[in-house]
């Protein structure tokens, strides 16, 4: 018997991925350009890359 993911939970996945990619960015983008008036830059920037290299496994990953 063949496991194969729903096609529209497969489009989901990639969406979602690249929906991560652009948040994380935009978030990065937005803290970095005000780090003077953070408390803690540090941690929101690494919070930022994390998001974007989640929608980046989401986006490579496949179902098997």
């Amino acid at each position: 018997m063949s496991k194969e993911a729903p096609v529209g939970l497969t489009i989901m996945e990639k969406l979602l991925g690249l929906l991560m990619i652009v948040v994380g960015t935009l978030w990065f983008y937005t803290t970095y350009t005000n780090m003077g008036s953070l408390p803690v830059p540090t941690l929101l920037l690494g919070g930022a890359v994390v998001l974007m290299v989640l929608g980046v496994v989401l986006l490579i990953a496949k179902f098997e």
